[in-house]
């Protein structure tokens, strides 16, 4: 059978002026499905069958595999030009004889194939911005990168030039031997080539999570901070950035209705302030609450979202938010927009509180400390949470302590101190106050204690972004030595100490030891990185003792 020819290919939707996919190297395509609007992306993805219409009408797909991000799939190709910017030691390399074989095999499978192509830009500061084009194989995958990047005008596609591809084909299956790779998923990113590959995965979060990846190497050479956190700004004007891994809180505390939202996940923070990395939200829906997050809930009931693994009734096509049946991490993808206090623009001044999320189910971590910047600094570079039975496959009954340096290490393919001194940098320059918030276990460790009350964790944020916390009286934590408040009003001062809460002090003695010995352990490989301050701001295994 002939193959067809290239001017065979049927394109429809809204092309660019120029650099058709045939730029690209793809040939012989069947069809390319050029930036179609959202219902379009929805017709397709249900002719095709890759996903069903929910009551209300957000869109359900499944991932099927991978409902994670595969982080040991993950490759940077190593030349000359990669060889001393990226960190190895976190990076696992591919070579670009590797590289070339995997992209010249991904676009052979292209052949005679429907792809869809999304033009989009990374990053709201118009001197900063990333132009993005994502070329998918699933009609939902570009209705998510649609929803999740930042979506240009009619007038910016027409002249549309992408600095930056992404290839993404959930169906083809790397060759471990031939490509250089782990296994039959791979996402290979060639900073020299600007070209990410993505095959063997259905988890969308690997496209978004790879224009990331791509801002972190570049905007450091560029001395702007890019940072794997939420953000927003009060009715003052004064922003705040989040900073957390997955489960610490996110996107539900910077989704307050008295603050307007920048965004949920990644944000830069240049010369001009903070900006968001994206035009939508990425949240996690297990066991949502309509009562306790009430702006992300109405996302899940609206035409637009794009709802992972989530549960429906086939006959009825109700959603069953509490079950984890196909996976633990049920997401939903929605523009920023679909949140009634989002930012206009994507941008806001300059920071003046850094807060740094952490779910400490140890028990031990007061649930707010003031940090000094050399603290900041420290806890920054040593991204604690910790993760417990239920969440991940051989999750043993003790909670597991997880270190994942400047709060998102798979995504960071520089050396921590070059975001780290960065940091540091733009704190010390604009005077931004520092905190760390637990938002995990009181009461005891995970299986005797009990979640931190959202409610406290509220209340104390409110506290320290409008300036309560400036004018109460603090102690200095014996272990780990940032400023705890004594009282705030509002808050019961019990919890406020968390030896207070243990029924069993010398368990909790015991327990403050166990992680202030995790920290130390953890922070030796970035002693030679850093200063005598950040040093000194470690955790005292000596006080702790006592």
């Amino acid at each position: 059978m002939s193959q067809a020819k290239p001017q065979d290919t049927i394109q429809d939707g809204r092309q660019p002026s120029a650099h058709g996919l045939e730029s690209h190297g793809f040939r012989n395509l069947k069809t390319v499905h050029w930036n179609l609007t959202v219902p379009a992306l929805y017709e397709e993805t249900i002719r095709r069958g890759e996903g069903r219409l929910a009551k209300d009408g957000p869109l359900v797909v499944l991932t099927g595999l991978h409902t994670g991000r595969s982080a040991t799939d993950k490759f940077v190709v190593r030349d000359a030009a990669s060889e001393n910017q990226v960190w190895w030691d976190n990076n696992k390399p591919m070579s670009p004889a590797h590289f070339d074989a995997l992209h010249a095999d991904m676009l052979a499978f292209a052949q005679g194939r429907e792809l869809f192509a999304k033009d989009v830009f990374g990053g709201a500061d118009l001197s900063h911005r990333l132009p993005v084009r994502v070329v998918t194989e699933y009609a939902w995958h570009s209705l998510f990168v649609h929803q999740l990047l930042i979506r240009p005008t009619a007038d910016q596609l027409s002249g549309f030039t992408p600095e930056f591809t992404i290839v993404d084909l959930p169906s083809f299956e790397a060759d471990p031997h031939r490509h250089g790779c782990a296994s039959k998923t791979v996402i290979a990113v060639n900073f020299t080539k600007k070209v990410i590959l993505i095959g063997g995965t259905s988890y969308a979060g690997e496209i978004k999570k790879s224009v990331f990846t791509i801002m972190n190497y570049l905007l450091p050479a560029k001395r702007v901070m890019s940072m794997h956190c939420s953000a927003n700004v009060g009715k003052d004007g004064k922003a705040a950035i989040f900073f957390g891994l997955s489960g610490t809180g996110k996107t539900t505390l910077s989704a307050d209705a008295s603050r307007t939202l920048i965004g949920d996940d990644e944000h830069g923070w240049s010369e001009y302030g903070v900006f968001n990395i994206e035009g939508g939200c990425y949240a996690k829906v297990i066991k949502l609450s309509r009562e306790a997050e009430p702006e992300i809930f109405s996302t899940t009931e609206r035409f637009g979202t794009v709802l992972e693994n989530v549960m429906m009734d086939p006959q009825t096509c109700l959603l069953d938010l509490d079950s984890a049946q196909y996976a633990e991490n049920t997401r939903a993808a929605y523009p920023i927009d679909f949140i009634p206090n989002a930012s206009d623009t994507g941008r806001a001044g300059h920071p003046k509180n850094v807060i740094m999320l952490t779910a400490d189910a140890f028990g031990v971590l007061p649930p707010i400390s003031k940090l000094t910047p050399s603290q900041a600094m420290y806890h920054f570079l040593s991204g604690f949470t910790a993760k417990v039975a239920g969440t991940e496959k051989g999750l043993g009954k003790e909670p597991q302590p997880t270190f994942s340096t400047c709060f998102g290490a798979p995504f960071m393919p520089r050396h921590p101190s070059e975001y780290g001194n960065l940091l540091r940098d733009l704190i010390g320059q604009h005077q931004a106050d520092c905190w760390l918030v637990n938002t995990g276990w009181t009461g005891g460790a995970f299986g005797t204690g009990s979640r931190m009350p959202i409610k406290a964790t509220r209340a104390l944020l409110a506290a320290a972004l409008d300036g309560t916390l400036a004018n109460v009286e603090m102690r200095v934590d014996p272990h780990f030595r940032f400023r705890v408040p004594v009282s705030v009003p509002g808050v019961d001062s019990k919890i406020l100490n968390p030896r207070d809460t243990w029924a069993d002090k010398t368990a909790y003695d015991a327990q403050a030891k166990k992680l202030v010995s995790m920290f130390r352990e953890n922070f030796k490989k970035f002693e030679a990185h850093v200063g005598a301050d950040v040093l000194q701001a470690a955790p005292q295994l000596a006080q702790a003792a006592e």
